[in-house]
């Protein structure tokens, strides 16, 4: 049997790697032919049992007001006057907002497993992103929780938001972060 190189030198590998979480975007237009493309492609993320939880709401062009609307409808009266010009601004101007929910299901096992899924529909969804260009953060912001948010951008009871994904070519590329080599995380049982 051939054992797989340790060495990270694929193109796998160097996708993985050079993907960074854009904040900055230019606001020029993302297809919505792409995006579709791109959530084909992220289709083939591991789900148990084909279970597919996942279901997907875009906001973009005009739209993005409710969603920006939404977000700062959740805002104390004091964050509202510190923070809603810059925010609205900010979700006005990147191209695309994809909300990602999962449906929740009351036996543990199940919910755990679609989260998983969810959030490697998400990991694959970035990496397909960022193979044609195009940059993506992942958001899990508190007002995901707030129950006028869910009901304006279109959530529906029984289902939650794994996350808002920003989306658009990138203005700004951040420099990577460095990781901790992997085996200080590691425990190994190899005897009896």
């Amino acid at each position: 049997m051939e054992l797989l190189h340790t060495q990270n030198t694929g193109a796998m590998a160097d996708l993985i790697k050079s993907r960074r979480s854009i904040r900055q975007f230019k606001s020029d237009p993302v297809s919505k032919e792409l995006l579709i493309e791109l959530l084909n492609v992220a289709a083939w993320a591991p789900t148990h049992g084909v279970r597919e939880p996942w279901r997907f709401i875009l906001y973009m062009e005009e739209a993005r007001d409710t969603l920006a609307k939404a977000m700062v409808d959740t805002y104390s009266a004091e964050d509202r006057i510190k923070y809603a010009q810059k925010k609205m601004e900010y979700f006005l101007h990147v191209p695309m907002h994809l909300i990602v929910v999962m449906n929740e299901d009351s036996r543990q096992k199940q919910w755990d497993e679609d989260y998983a899924a969810a959030s490697a529909w998400i990991q694959t969804f970035q990496l397909a992103a960022w193979e044609r260009g195009l940059g993506v953060v992942w958001k899990t912001n508190n007002f995901n929780y707030h129950p006028g948010f869910r009901e304006t951008v279109g959530v529906q009871p029984g289902e939650k938001i794994v996350g808002l994904l920003h989306i658009g070519y990138p203005e700004l590329i951040p420099p990577p972060r460095p990781r901790k080599d992997a085996q200080q995380f590691l425990t190994i049982h190899d005897k009896l």
